[in-house]
């Protein structure tokens, strides 16, 4: 994160979660110069910011595309290469819906209830042409919606409801606050926390009356002039430019692999952690 941008809202960060299929084999490790040979897409020698944001959106690209095809069989049950709502339905929610005793007094309940109705809805929104049948393209909206132009509305949405905790179809400054700091009773606010209401007041809030509607929530969480992997690509490469000649050697990336292994702003750390053969 640079600059004075401020963290993304919850509901933005997350997604669908599917069920498991099994854990990245521990063996598996880094080949730290192999990589930064193949980001270094012209060979000669250096990493520009250009050349590190196009291997960021490679990355991913990839990762939202390996994550569809890791949990695919899993809600694909009659193996048709589509997933009908009711087999997505039957997948995430069947147990509590054929058992709904066992959940009446449990957390969980609201939480189903709450989760049911709005994936219904997301599905849907990703379900283009209106069979409540899923492609493979369907379905990669369906569980990113933050990646599709067609669901973008959507994304706002959910990250309405997510904040808005009094239900006035509105995120007022305190929810706009509680969403990123969970404030102790009596404890003064961090500065950062004293930064975000400033944000909040002068870049947030555009039409200044003191709350965000649905265009303000959009223009915040998917700012149209905003490139996250050239943001991020940017990021890295001033932090990691020793020299500041504005590109990147395999030296410089190496001494700052931790960081570039850690990188949060995209998936970009989850490849660099692979041992892919074709990245």
């Amino acid at each position: 994160m640079t600059g004075g941008e401020s963290p993304l809202p919850t509901a933005k960060r997350a997604t669908c979660s599917p069920p498991s299929s099994g854990e990245r084999n521990p063996r598996r490790r880094p080949r730290p110069r192999k990589i930064v040979d193949r980001i270094d897409n012209d060979g000669d020698g250096f990493v520009t910011t250009e050349e590190l944001k196009t291997w960021i959106k490679r990355v991913q690209k990839r990762y939202i595309f390996d994550n569809v095809a890791k949990v695919w069989k899993d809600y694909d049950r009659d193996k048709d290469d589509k997933i009908s709502w009711e087999e997505y339905k039957q997948a995430t929610y069947g147990y509590y819906l054929g058992n709904p005793a066992e959940f009446q007094d449990s957390s969980d309940h609201h939480t189903f209830r709450k989760m049911l109705p709005r994936d219904e809805r997301r599905f849907k929104a990703a379900d283009r042409d209106g069979d409540l049948t899923a492609t493979r393209e369907e379905f990669t909206a369906f569980l990113h919606p933050e990646e599709f132009e067609h669901m973008k509305e959507i994304v706002v949405l959910e990250t309405l409801e997510d904040i808005d905790k009094n239900g006035d179809g509105f995120v007022d400054q305190d929810e706009y606050i509680a969403d990123m700091f969970s404030h102790e009773e009596n404890g003064p606010e961090p500065d950062w926390v004293l930064s975000e209401r400033e944000q909040f007041n002068e870049f947030r809030d555009l039409n200044k009356d003191g709350k965000l509607d649905k265009d303000e929530i959009r223009h915040w969480i998917l700012p149209q002039d905003y490139d996250h992997a050239q943001a991020e690509a940017r990021h890295l490469v001033y932090e990691s430019d020793k020299n500041k000649d504005e590109k990147l050697t395999k030296e410089e990336i190496l001494e700052n692999w931790n960081m570039f292994v850690g990188s949060q702003a995209t998936n970009y750390g989850e490849d660099l952690t692979k041992n892919h053969d074709e990245l």
